[in-house]
């Protein structure tokens, strides 16, 4: 009898979680997923720490970062993509860190292959990859979605797009 009562309520909870994730969005879904999965990790990374098992907590909250929706960006490697995107730039004087958005040596001739490595294409891609790898820079850096003044790198991410389009699909 006992038996037949836990089938009974398992198969009840199982029609109330199925009839939940019908009703529900997929965002609220991933977002409640993320969330516990992030709490979990925090928690068990906590409990590492606290044992002395120092070295196992670490890699646990690295694991971790890719869960962040951090604002304007959607995870750590697209932080990885932007932060070469930036090296670069400052490697060929076209950006600085320090002056703002008014320091840059004049861009209007960017060279092939330097707006080749911008928006990190090969050469002998197509129209498409280039510009959707222009749109995914320019949904991160684009100056209305963020606090901080981007506009120079927009420029010069735009100017890069133009320069591969003029010269490989005219």
């Amino acid at each position: 009898m006992n038996l037949f009562l836990f089938i009974g309520f398992c198969l009840v909870v199982a029609y109330l979680l199925l009839n939940f994730f019908i009703k529900a969005s997929s965002k609220k879904i991933a977002k409640g997923i993320r969330y516990v999965i992030f709490t979990f990790g925090i928690l068990l990374a906590i409990a590492l720490f606290l044992v002395g098992r120092y070295a196992f907590s670490i890699p646990i909250l690295i694991f971790l970062l890719p869960l962040l929706k951090l604002k304007g960006i959607g995870g750590i490697f697209q932080l990885i993509q932007l932060w070469r995107l930036i090296s670069y730039l400052r490697q060929t004087g076209r950006y600085s860190f320090r002056s703002g958005a008014n320091f840059s040596k004049a861009s209007s001739n960017i060279s092939l292959d330097d707006a080749y490595n911008i928006l990190g294409c090969k050469k002998g891609c197509t129209k498409q990859e280039v510009i959707s790898k222009y749109k995914k820079i320019m949904a991160k850096l684009h100056p209305d979605k963020n606090d901080t003044d981007t506009t120079k790198l927009a420029q010069i991410i735009s100017e890069a797009k133009d320069t591969i389009l003029k010269s490989d699909f005219n």
